[in-house]
């Protein structure tokens, strides 16, 4: 069973921003540091590191590899991903340290607007999930 990460990507404001972030520091190599390897670490691999963004899940990338490395900073686990987020439903999610686990059944599809609301203008969409409406 693949399960997924979840990972607030701090610093960022929207996904456009997250992607020439991670060309600027990685280049084709794109990555994801954090302090521990994760206990479930084989059922991650082909699943995705989804992205929050103000308070909403934006973007994936499958996750292609976990890997313990050596960094200025120290030792890190290293998780490698497929270069270029995805966009996917928004669904709102509270920011948190470090990553989460996120069952397959609880991921967001892809593509940037579900449902009904794909007829709504993008601004109102906007303004319902900064209110938690949708």
């Amino acid at each position: 069973m693949t399960l997924h990460l979840t990972k607030v990507a701090v610093g960022c404001p929207d996904m456009e921003t997250l992607a020439r972030l991670q060309r600027e520091r990685w280049g084709d190599d794109a990555c994801s540091l954090t302090r521990f390897m994760p206990k479930r670490a084989p059922e991650l691999i082909g699943g995705s590191m989804f992205w929050i963004i103000k308070h909403r899940i934006v973007a994936r990338q499958t996750i292609l590899a976990l890997d313990m490395v050596t960094t200025p900073w120290g030792v890190k686990c290293r998780i490698g991903l497929q270069p270029g987020p995805v966009p996917v439903a928004p669904v709102p999610r509270r920011a948190h340290q470090g990553w989460r686990y996120l069952e397959p059944d609880d991921a967001p599809a892809d593509g940037d607007v579900a449902g009904d609301e794909a007829e709504l203008p993008v601004g109102m969409v906007r303004e319902l999930q900064s209110l938690w409406l949708i």
